[in-house]
């Protein structure tokens, strides 16, 4: 499923439309990416208007047209891109926005995406209710330390999956930031000390922006220096300590992390876990 930095990536996609008029709207109401949205009400809503901003939060996508507001949610295969004024919808194309001289295109073959409209000066509920931002002054050290308390009993892979605490953050993302932090991926949330809560919150910070300006301005893949290459590479070693890596289901996701570098808190592999070697 795209994260943080892939749906700011996507969500750019459709940035050659900013300032143009949508002159005409397609949409395939049966598709399930409009289970929460009434599909003939967006194309009436959104044909005759322009295009004015696009806002990312997380894993959510906004799209200010004049008078009215788009969410997209891409799900695990939804992607955005623009094609011809008179392109023709494929199968997987579920909403497609016709202007001068272009088409935005939401496809999503799986159909685990959303799509949302609300008509309107204000903001819509559903983007306003969302939680901090971590890149904002809100995302603060006492909310983790608070959010900790109330998940004490969680392994911390599922901690930093929680959309609820830490929005746009994925499984990749997650094992990255307890990489850098040296925190093993099933140490409880609660057993976290002070001083690591400010190390989770500063790297959390540090990667999202790190991966922003790599991955979400341009595609770009990840350094060897990051965990990212090593991840499920067939002899995949720590890039810090040369260590061979070992996976596990944490929190219901597949996870990767090096046993000799990451053993704050908890000694992982001694939790009960299936792991398995990554490297020879």
């Amino acid at each position: 499923m795209p994260e943080l930095a892939e749906v700011a990536w996507f969500a750019r996609q459709w940035e050659p439309g900013r300032g143009s008029r949508v002159s005409a709207v397609y949409c395939r109401p049966a598709a399930r990416v409009f289970r929460t949205t009434d599909a003939a009400a967006l194309r009436r809503g959104l044909t005759g208007r322009r295009l004015t901003g696009i806002r990312t939060h997380g894993k959510q996508m906004l799209f200010d047209f004049e008078g009215a507001f788009l969410g997209v949610h891409l799900g695990m295969t939804g992607e955005l891109l623009v094609a011809a004024e008179k392109h023709p919808p494929g199968r997987h194309d579920h909403l497609v926005l016709r202007q001068a001289g272009r088409s935005l295109v939401f496809r999503d073959p799986r159909m685990f995406g959303c799509v949302r409209f609300e008509a309107g000066p204000d903001e819509p509920a559903w983007w306003t209710a969302l939680p901090p931002s971590i890149l904002s002054e809100a995302f603060t050290r006492q909310l983790l330390e608070s959010a900790a308390r109330r998940r004490r009993g969680s392994p911390l892979k599922a901690f930093l999956l929680d959309q609820d605490i830490f929005p746009g953050i994925g499984n990749w993302m997650a094992d990255e930031i307890l990489w850098r932090c040296r925190l093993a991926p099933a140490t409880k949330a609660g057993s976290l000390k002070n001083n690591e809560i400010i190390t989770l919150r500063r790297e959390t910070r540090r990667l999202c922006r790190q991966a922003l300006k790599l991955i979400g301005q341009s595609w770009e893949d990840p350094p060897k220096t990051w965990l990212f290459p090593h991840r499920w590479k067939d002899g995949g070693r720590c890039p810090r300590d040369g260590a061979p890596l070992q996976r596990a289901e944490i929190g219901g996701r597949t996870t990767a992390w090096c046993p000799r570098c990451q053993r704050s808190g908890g000694q992982s592999v001694g939790l009960g876990l299936r792991t398995s070697r990554v490297g020879p």
